[in-house]
């Protein structure tokens, strides 16, 4: 008769340090957030009398109110049309990009192609801001929100192009194959096929490029001008006075403009994730 050995229980060596210096970080990321959520429901007058993190004695939305009243609303409807009318193009034409760089035969156009995207992200938007203003002018798009739209797709693309085709390449060729077989033409299989897998890769794209056109602050100071074509980024300038600042109503502000980006991160938070982890894989 066998001797059956009795399972062994795996002892678990807790990391105490790896433990406290996630506590320390969740300490760093919290206090912002907390200053700029209890400042925003203060007074003007008692956020310079009282600790900065103490709570309010008396919680106000008038910050909120002044907010509203400045005209919050047109310039998030610049930031809507700004961020859906650059993102969902260059997530298109990334995607389409990347499916031909990795599907099709190597050449010389493939490879170029592939290298002029990858040159794309070794170009900072600080280094192009003056061609790119005197392009806009010489186009006579100045101070119009589709200045501010093309940019943003041309940046937003080579980053796109790398995630995406880096998530198609994982894609087993079996599959592509098969769709070939059936009698699917390579359009039909971008659609039928690549979409649907590259799903993940697709949310993570378009989360970061919204983040990032969203919160963009120095292509709309360079190419607009006139105050009702503002997008939230330079609406905080409206609560600048000459000699000070309306903090509370500027933190407001911000807690009203992270609102539609956090939202978007807890509808495709977990596609965002396995977008970010899978697309490396290999």
């Amino acid at each position: 008769m066998a001797d059956t050995a009795a399972p062994t229980k795996r002892i678990r060596n807790p990391n105490w340090v790896g433990g406290a210096l996630s506590w320390v970080w969740l300490f760093i990321v919290i206090l912002p957030i907390y200053w700029i959520v209890i400042t925003s429901i203060k007074s003007q007058s008692e956020y310079f009398v009282t600790n900065p993190f103490a709570p309010p004695e008396q919680p106000t939305l008038d910050a909120y109110r002044l907010v509203i009243d400045s005209g919050i609303v047109r310039y998030f409807v610049n930031s809507v049309i700004v961020t859906v009318g650059a993102v969902v193009p260059a997530v298109l034409v990334s995607f389409m990009a990347a499916f031909a760089i990795i599907r099709s035969r190597p050449n010389r156009f493939v490879r170029s192609s592939n290298s002029l995207f990858l040159m794309g992200l070794a170009i900072p938007l600080q280094a192009t801001i003056i061609p790119v203003y005197l392009i806009i002018i010489r186009l006579h798009l100045y101070d119009t929100l589709l200045a501010l739209i093309l940019p943003s797709i041309a940046f937003a693309i080579p980053l796109s192009v790398l995630v995406l085709s880096n998530f198609i390449r994982d894609v087993p060729n079996e599959l592509f194959e098969s769709m070939r077989l059936d009698g699917c033409s390579e359009w039909q299989t971008l659609w039928r096929l690549a979409l649907p897998l590259t799903r993940p890769a697709l949310v993570t794209v378009t989360i970061y490029n919204a983040l990032g056109i969203w919160n963009g602050f120095l292509l709309p100071l360079v190419l607009t001008q006139s105050p009702d074509l503002r997008v939230l980024p330079l609406a905080l300038w409206t609560f600048q006075g000459q000699y000070g600042i309306n903090v509370p109503a500027v933190l407001a502000a911000v807690l009203m403009s992270v609102l539609p980006i956090l939202a978007l991160y807890v509808v495709g938070r977990r596609q965002l994730l396995s977008g970010l982890t899978a697309g490396f894989s290999k």
